[in-house]
Order: structure tokens, then C-alpha cells, then sequence
């Protein structure tokens, strides 16, 4: 029997509420298969920086590197623990074990309900490819004469050919395996050091992908046009920070940010790669017992699909997806069952 390790990082507020009852789906998905998951929970978070003074210990790296993939809940206390606090083992995660793309998915289900009018599930089901190595979340810059009239800060972006040309292949076969689109996001009217970099890069590559069709959009056009035309985009690739503002949108346009997973992947294998919901650690509701587990639960399947357990990842889909059919829902949806509640359902119609 094929065994795995994972290790759960639940995290902070829902955090630690959505990775339960994912854990729930993943015991019951696995009883019926032929692999087993050695799960390994970690207490780090805003608890631990409290008791420790730290998010987590030193040596949180060398305690992840041996396992197959990492889950991961929610990070962030902002009340209490500055932003930039919280995240940065999450940032030196993705960065030290190169999980270079991060792959954002938004399917709109049926029985769930768009923000836009006249749109519905045969127009949403698109995948952002996020550039999650480098661009503007790397350290480089800094602040000078602080604490005086005339202080300033500098953060620069940083793209590399190797970053953007990988990414790019990564999503050209994706594009491949789905519809045969891909969009590319920059802003190089405006920036023309590192993303005509990026242009210049996309010109060079399409060449070896003659049956994928291929699209630019600066950010602004982007974000205009898929809320316009959502059912236009199939295959996005951005950078860091626009990847990320991106898939605030897309989940959104999906229902909410309840139902967008993330997968942060090392395509090589080098390392292990990371799952988690976009969403965040949402304080004003946690607690309360009413977060929507969907991205967390579809994180997991992601999960499955990665270490090779597809007939498991897609037994998860397809109960997710029965579920919203059936109309059942948590309170972000216009629902009335509770985060467990909800688990149940999928529970209930999880075939394995």
C-alpha cells in the first residue's frame, strides 16, 4: 500500500476549522483506497508566535523538507501580529522549496451563484497560473532615514528569464491538457524593464506551442474583461502580485473566496509542494463555526491528484460538486449549515 506524508499547518482563526473537516474528507476518501496518508500536525501560527515569540521555529524548513506535501489552513492574527509577520514563513516556504507555480482554479458549480448577471457555470471555469518565485514578493529593497521627514522606501521587483520562461511552459501545458488558450497578464506599458521582459519571453516560446492560441492583457484590461468576459479566459499566467490580485477576482467570480483552492507546486519534484485555500484566516468569523470549507476540501483533492491518487481527487470533486446541486450551502452562499454541517453532505455523498 502506497503510504504518503503530509504535514497539516492549520494556522490561524479558519485556518484551523477548514483543515479539520478536510482532514475528515481525506480519512474518509483514503479508507476506501489503497494508500494511506500520515498526517503530521504542526501548532505553528499567531499561538505559537505568542508562547515563542516566533510564527514558527528555526528549523520549520528541515522539519518540512522530508515529507510529500504540505497542507496548509490559514496564516494571519492582524489584531494582534503585524501582516508581514505572519506570512513570511509562508513566502520562505514557496521560495525555498521552489514551488514556482501556484495554480489557482475557479469553476463556478452548479447550484452556486455568480456576482455576475447573465453569466453561469458553462462561463466560468478558468485556471490562474501564478508566478510564486520571485517578482515583487522578493525581499530586495529597504527603508532609509527612518523616522525622518524625509524617509523612503525602495521594493524592487525582480524577474529572471528562467522565472518567466518556466512559468510559461507551465502554462502552456496546461493549456494544452484543458481548452488550448492561454492568457499572459503583465503591465509593460508602464513597466518596460521587467515586464517587456515577460513579452519578449512569450514571443520567443509560442513559437513551440503552435496549437495553443495565445493572449495579452495589461492588468487593468484584465481585470475589466474578466468580469465582462469571464468565459473568454481559459489558461492565465501573471506574476506574483498580479497572479495574486487575479485570483482575489476569479474566486469571486466563482462564488466567493470560500470556494478557491491553491496549489503551490514544484513541478520538478524536487521539494514538496503545498496546498492551501486562498482564502485567509478570516478572524471576524472565526470560531463561529460557519466558515465554508469548499477551498480548503478542494485544496485537498489537489492534493490526492499531485501524489498521484487521481480515481481519489475526483471522488472528492464530483461530492463537492453533488453537494452544490443539491443545494445545500454555508451562510457565504446564502446557506444555513455550518461549516460541519456542510462537511457531512459531502460526506454523504463521497463514493470511494
Amino acid at each position: 500500500m502506497q503510504s504518503y506524508r503530509i504535514t497539516a499547518y492549520p494556522g490561524d482563526g479558519i485556518g484551523q476549522e477548514v483543515t479539520a473537516e478536510t482532514l475528515r474528507v481525506l480519512d474518509a476518501v483514503q479508507d476506501g483506497g489503497d494508500f494511506r496518508l500520515e498526517v503530521t500536525r504542526v501548532p505553528w501560527g499567531s499561538d505559537y508566535y505568542r508562547r515563542h515569540g516566533a510564527m514558527v521555529p528555526d528549523d520549520y524548513l528541515e522539519q518540512l523538507a522530508p515529507c510529500d506535501a504540505i497542507f496548509l489552513g490559514a496564516i494571519g492574527d492582524p489584531a494582534r501580529i503585524p501582516d508581514h509577520l505572519t506570512l513570511t514563513p509562508l513566502i520562505r516556504i514557496r521560495q525555498r522549496f521552489d514551488q514556482y507555480a501556484c495554480v489557482r482554479p475557479a469553476r463556478l458549480f452548479p447550484g452556486v451563484r455568480t456576482p455576475l448577471a447573465g453569466k453561469g457555470p458553462e462561463d466560468i471555469d478558468l485556471v490562474v497560473i501564478r508566478e510564486n518565485s520571485e517578482g515583487e514578493y522578493v525581499d530586495n529593497g529597504g527603508r532609509f532615514r527612518v523616522g525622518t521627514p524625509d524617509e523612503f522606501a525602495v521594493q524592487t521587483a525582480l524577474h529572471t528569464r528562467k522565472g518567466i520562461e518556466r512559468i510559461l511552459r507551465f502554462g502552456f501545458r496546461m493549456a494544452g491538457a484543458r481548452r488550448g488558450h492561454l492568457t499572459m497578464i503583465t503591465k509593460s506599458n508602464a513597466q518596460r524593464y521587467g515586464f517587456v521582459l515577460w513579452d519578449q519571453v512569450l514571443e520567443q516560446l509560442r513559437a513551440e506551442y503552435p496549437d495553443i492560441e495565445v493572449a495579452k492583457y495589461h492588468i487593468d484590461a484584465a481585470v475589466m474583461n474578466l468580469v465582462r468576459w469571464p468565459e473568454r479566459f481559459d489558461v492565465v499566467v501573471a506574476s506574483n502580485l498580479f497572479g495574486d490580485i487575479l485570483t482575489d477576482l476569479t474566486g469571486i467570480l466563482a462564488g466567493g473566496l470560500g470556494q478557491a483552492p491553491s496549489s503551490n507546486i514544484n513541478p520538478e519534484r524536487r521539494f514538496p509542494s503545498m496546498f492551501e485555500p486562498v482564502h485567509g484566516s478570516a478572524p471576524d468569523i472565526a470560531g463561529q463555526g460557519i466558515a465554508n470549507p469548499t477551498a480548503a476540501i478542494l485544496s485537498g483533492a489537489n492534493m490526492l491528484r499531485w501524489l498521484g491518487e487521481e480515481r481519489a481527487a475526483v471522488a472528492v470533486e464530483q461530492a463537492v460538486e453533488a453537494t452544490f446541486a443539491q443545494g445545500h450551502g454555508t451562510p457565504d452562499l446564502g446557506g444555513d449549515l455550518n461549516t460541519q454541517a456542510f462537511t457531512n453532505r459531502i460526506l454523504g455523498n463521497l463514493q470511494v
